[in-house]
């Protein structure tokens, strides 16, 4: 299964885990997947079926919004990163 590395804002809604497995083919299944386990997770990763407009995802280093965005196949051993927006001045 895919490992989902989890960045320390949204920690506290995994139990405090920094990854976690979660199965699936693609990116969207992934997550999709996480968020059953984690529900308030899914709150803060996604607005309906969409990603949060702040919420970035790599796969293997890979911006999947240069890919295929939530349709990225993902394979057994890909790493997908959650990384959130940071903003501020």
């Amino acid at each position: 299964m895919p490992v989902v590395l989890i960045p320390t804002p949204l920690r506290p809604h995994t139990g405090n885990l920094d990854r976690a497995q979660a199965a699936g083919a693609t990116v969207g299944e992934v997550l999709g997947a996480l968020g059953d386990q984690y529900p308030a997770l899914r709150e803060r990763l996604f607005d309906g079926d969409e990603l949060r407009r702040f919420v970035n995802v790599y796969v293997n280093n890979e911006d999947i919004r240069y890919l295929n965005d939530l349709a990225t196949a993902v394979a057994e051993k890909d790493e997908v990163s959650i990384i959130p927006a940071v903003a501020g001045g």
